[in-house]
């Protein structure tokens, strides 16, 4: 073998050993791509967890701020409606012991008994029926004692739409349906517009409750037409006084 050819083969075994060699090096350097790669997507996962707990922190601190003020509102919205309730219910006493159904404005303003009787229908009735006093105060105590019984309840709940129900008077009551087929109607409207009072103020006590009430509309008064009512009547008497 010349000298030339043994250099040949030299070379040959030279490159043969360097590709090897070159394919491991591009390995690694892909290798440290990758792993760089992956680092920068570490990283940006980590920014964006921080970012998100950090926004979950705010949100729940304004959770909680939310959560304190519904909760202050809550507290303040009963003191004004026990507040208001205490001013009506002082308002109701007043009138009861001074000037129930007086009219001002001509708006009769005053106290009705809710749930109570009303006895002249049932007393004209038993006029037309030529009953005695006796029997008169009879018929208008049995009522009385009916609807001051808490083991009468002649109601039923009847569906008006989806989810909602309403509760009406049952007609098909004993007593109910005795007293309509027997009494007047102004009569059994009497009866039954005390027992609807009755269940709405008082079911569970069953005994009349005071109401402010407007007369002239037959509704409920409210706080400022009674405020009003007295400061009317304050002024009446402050004028007579000086009269």
């Amino acid at each position: 073998m010349t000298e030339h050819e043994h250099s040949k083969m030299n070379e040959s075994a030279t490159l043969k050993e360097q590709k090897p060699d070159e394919r491991m090096l591009k390995l690694v350097e892909d290798q440290k791509r990758e792993i760089e790669k992956l680092k920068h997507q570490i990283m940006e996962l980590e920014k964006t967890s921080e970012s998100i707990k950090e926004n979950l922190k705010e949100k729940e601190e304004e959770l909680k701020r939310l959560e304190e003020l519904q909760e202050a509102l809550i507290v303040k919205e009963r003191l004004g409606n026990d507040e208001l309730q205490d001013a009506r219910q002082q308002l109701i006493y007043g009138l009861e012991d001074n000037c129930v159904g007086v009219r001002a404005h001509n708006v009769s303003i005053g106290v009705k008994r809710m749930g109570e009787l009303d006895a002249k229908p049932l007393i004209a009735s038993a006029k037309r029926r030529c009953l005695s006093e006796e029997d008169t105060a009879k018929f208008v105590s049995l009522w009385e004692d009916h609807l001051r019984d808490p083991s009468w309840h002649p109601f039923k709940v009847i569906a008006i739409g989806e989810g909602e129900s309403k509760e009406m008077v049952d007609e098909e009551d004993e007593k109910i349906a005795m007293l309509k087929g027997e009494s007047d109607e102004d009569v059994y409207n009497a009866v039954v517009k005390a027992l609807k009072e009755m269940n709405e103020y008082n079911p569970s006590g069953r005994y009349p409750l005071p109401e402010l009430w407007n007369h002239k509309e037959k509704r409920k008064a409210t706080l400022k037409e009674g405020f009003e009512f007295i400061l009317k009547q304050w002024r009446i008497y402050k004028n007579m006084k000086r009269d």
